[in-house]
């Protein structure tokens, strides 16, 4: 029997550079998004976990988590670009340009950028720009990511190859602080060291660890109207690379920021996305642990309350990361690591 009502999504072949992408189901965000991304990950910034200290630093009120909006954003593009994914490969240009509050409505768009035929035939790699907005069309996220897509039609020619050139970070001037000029209590936040306290090159192991449980990966997933089979159709990924469903890797991004509280207590937002990749699958099961190495602190133009520290934070499934050899000998990530993450955030100064 055809079924005409039905969208199977589209496979590489679908893509062509230059190609708008209009994503479906705008989502507003409500306290209760905000609550239940709390219960999965247990992230305690300051500015997200108390409106009193939100609107004590600057905010009008309690904004939502960096990573919930980067979540929403990502989720809206899935149906049109990675329901056939094999796997979401990395990030850059990222930037968070507006904070998001209860009530606020996101939608996003996305244009193809770039596309890559893989070697075995039977996939290739999507780059897409995305731009995530709220409903008074003010910009909220900006980003590029590239996926793995599989091929509908193995003998189907392969494109020409386009790779985009992309920055390999986000410089100090294009970054936006979401919050006006307020007072910040270290006493409430947790911690002392603000940015002042921190120097390039420094590595922070941030100790604790989480284990992902299968119900948690799923229902976060759903919560971004994340539709992407590898995450949730057993009976699709049991013939698959793995032979079960893999973690969203989001998540993963969202229990190391999660676990980086200790360390980096006072990093109250996330700025920019300068680069990231997933080097390795997560599953239900896993335990992961997180360290961090501050790459740079950034001035803010402008700003003399705050600064920027540009952070790359690596997350371990199942092998704590004290005196960690995070690469072999070959210079590539051990099986080990799963995340590999560059990024740049916001931290109060004296």
């Amino acid at each position: 029997m055809t079924n005409r009502k039905t969208d199977a999504g589209n496979y590489f072949e679908d893509f062509t550079v230059g190609q708008e992408l209009v994503h479906t189901s705008p989502r507003t965000v409500t306290e209760g998004d905000a609550a239940l991304y709390t219960a999965l990950y247990g992230a305690r910034f300051a500015p997200t976990s108390g409106a009193t200290t939100a609107e004590a630093l600057g905010y009008d009120r309690q904004p939502m988590d960096s990573l919930l909006v980067f979540h929403v954003v990502f989720g809206k593009t899935v149906p049109e670009v990675s329901l056939n994914a094999v796997a979401n490969l990395g990030y850059a240009a990222g930037t968070f340009q507006a904070p998001v509050y209860a009530g606020d409505t996101l939608s996003a768009r996305s244009e193809v950028i770039g596309v890559k035929a893989n070697r075995d035939g039977r996939t290739g790699v999507v780059y897409v720009h995305s731009v995530g907005r709220n409903q008074r069309d003010e910009v909220v996220l900006d980003y590029v990511r590239w996926v793995m897509v599989r091929k509908r039609d193995e003998a189907s020619p392969a494109p020409e190859t386009v790779v985009p050139e992309l920055p390999k970070a986000v410089p100090a001037d294009q970054l936006t602080v979401p919050f006006g000029e307020g007072s910040f209590d270290t006493t409430l936040s947790g911690s002392p060291h603000l940015w002042d306290d921190y120097e390039p090159g420094e590595r922070i192991d941030h100790v604790d660890a989480m284990t992902i449980e299968e119900a948690e990966h799923m229902l976060a997933t759903r919560l971004y109207h994340n539709t992407a089979k590898v995450h949730f159709n057993q009976h699709v990924e049991q013939h698959g690379r793995f032979g079960r469903r893999i973690v969203y890797g989001g998540h993963v991004i969202s229990i190391a920021r999660a676990l980086s509280f200790n360390g980096l207590a006072n990093a109250v937002s996330i700025a920019a996305i300068n680069g990231g990749s997933h080097t390795n699958p997560t599953f239900a099961g896993d335990t992961v642990y997180a360290w961090s190495e501050v790459l740079d602190k950034l001035e803010v133009p402008g700003r003399t309350d705050v600064g920027a520290l540009r952070v790359r934070t690596v997350a371990t499934k199942d092998r704590a990361c004290a005196d960690f050899p995070y690469k072999g000998e070959d210079g590539k990530h051990l099986p080990e690591v799963v995340l590999d993450f560059d990024y740049t955030v916001l931290v109060p100064r004296r």
